[in-house]
């Protein structure tokens, strides 16, 4: 009989959620469970106040249990806005700087982990697989040891690992690395990641375990959905103004490592040094708002909203607007489309854990006229992706240039570019990612 399979997320997705997955990572984890009897258990999303009862929720939908807690007022403030949010998230992505550390929230997030393990213990079974996944739960796996729980249990970090020198900033990183061991399976997206959390473990003394497992899209599906939202994306022709301009577009959640600030004034830059192409084309940024109790995202959008402001005040004629901007989240079927109907994507994260919005975007594309892809070196996606152009973000001119380069492109040149590009995003899906590491973790004593 197949082991069955614990998911443990920060976040749960409802049972219509995982029916039609929106991202990667619920398409990856939708193929690790399979046929597979499936217990997936994490946070509520829900804010209770202090003193209340924790109460479990469940709710099952075929062979898959979803099962959920909630967290008191402190517990959410301590635990995802203050150390996962607030300390680990800058942190991994390089930025020391954004870092505010407070011991109470340190103690909140090891008070959390072990939360979880004392209520997910009396669901788990005999010979469970247990898959944890991301920074919020590092110290999960330890906590579940000492509960007496020796069934196989994975971690998979989405995002990236920083090298020792700036992970060794944050009070307790031997801590946490030690609590990593407790994994029977380490997973990271790059060889880079795991290169720097392996070196990590060396210079503590403990055995280096982690793993590369690149995740992906389903290729496939976000193609059929792209193509089939083309029949009504005259509408957003309309609302774009295009009128046979060419379309930039950008998609990310409205956040410092998304580089948006620098990609603006690579944009400007683009403007200043090739005005053949003024009043020619048209740049959509899409940046759903996140995290907007925090002040460092106050900060960025604030800053944002000022340099969308500048390039237009300069550059706006009468019918065109050089950027639409746009901060709310738009329908993956609409988003699929726009993705088809650009001419390139301006992907420069300042720092990735992978980016799947890269690989959306081959996928998106005819491939009888595809579009160009700019694609920062500091996207996880990078390695696989060397036939995008890729940029340095920090550099406006590279930028600049590389937008000259994807617009003035031969057809030719860009389909054998795409027609690479997409032989990559076959090879490494979210199928793929999900069974590559499932099946490393089944073969664990």
């Amino acid at each position: 009989m197949t082991k069955r399979l614990v998911l443990v997320s920060n976040r749960v997705p409802s049972p219509g959620e995982m029916a039609h997955p929106a991202g990667g990572l619920a398409v990856g984890l939708r193929d690790a469970i399979g046929d597979r009897r499936c217990l997936w258990f994490g946070w509520s999303g829900n804010q209770v106040k202090e003193g209340d009862d924790i109460a479990l929720h469940t709710d099952t939908v075929e062979k898959v249990t979803f099962a959920t807690i909630d967290l008191t007022e402190k517990q959410y403030e301590g635990f995802y806005t203050g150390f996962s949010n607030g300390i680990l998230w800058p942190l991994f992505h390089y930025r020391t700087g954004l870092m505010q550390y407070a011991r109470s929230d340190w103690k909140s997030y090891l008070e959390v982990n072990a939360l979880f393990a004392q209520r997910l213990k009396p669901l788990l079974q005999k010979n469970d697989v247990l898959w944890v996944h991301d920074y919020h739960l590092i110290p999960l796996g330890r906590s579940l040891r000492d509960g007496g729980i020796k069934d196989k249990i994975g971690f998979f970090l989405h995002i990236p690992f920083p090298p020792w020198g700036i992970f060794s900033t944050l009070p307790g990183a031997d801590l946490l690395l030690m609590d990593m061991q407790a994994y029977d399976v380490i997973g990271v997206q790059t060889e880079e990641d795991a290169y720097n959390l392996n070196a990590a473990f060396e210079l503590l003394g403990l055995k280096p375990r982690a793993k590369p497992f690149p995740i992906g899209i389903d290729p496939e599906e976000f193609a059929e959905q792209a193509a089939e939202s083309l029949k009504d994306i005259h509408i957003q022709q309309e609302k774009l103004n295009l009128r046979g301009r060419a379309l930039i577009m950008g998609v990310d959640r409205l956040d410092y490592s998304k580089g948006l600030p620098e990609r603006l004034r690579g944009y400007a830059a683009f403007l200043e040094r090739y005005p053949e192409y003024l009043g020619k084309v048209v740049f959509l940024q899409i940046a759903p708002l996140s995290r907007t109790e925090v002040q460092q995202y106050q900060a960025l959008r604030k800053r944002v909203d000022e340099l969308v402001g500048q390039i237009n005040g300069i550059y706006t004629e009468s019918g065109w607007t050089p950027i639409e901007y746009v901060t709310r989240s738009i329908a993956r079927p609409i988003l699929a489309g726009l993705h088809r109907m650009s001419d390139v994507a301006l992907i420069t994260p300042l720092r990735d854990g992978m980016n799947l919005v890269a690989k959306e975007y081959i996928a998106a594309q005819d491939e009888d006229d595809p579009g160009c892809l700019i694609l920062s070196r500091f996207a996880g996606a990078a390695p696989e992706l060397e036939e995008a152009i890729i940029v340095n973000p920090y550099d406006a001119d590279e930028i600049a240039d590389a937008l000259a380069l994807a617009l003035s492109m031969k057809k030719e040149e860009r389909k054998k570019r795409w027609q690479k590009l997409r032989r990559a995003i076959d090879i490494t899906t979210a199928h793929t990612w999900a069974k590559s590491f499932m099946a490393e973790l089944d073969e664990r004593r």
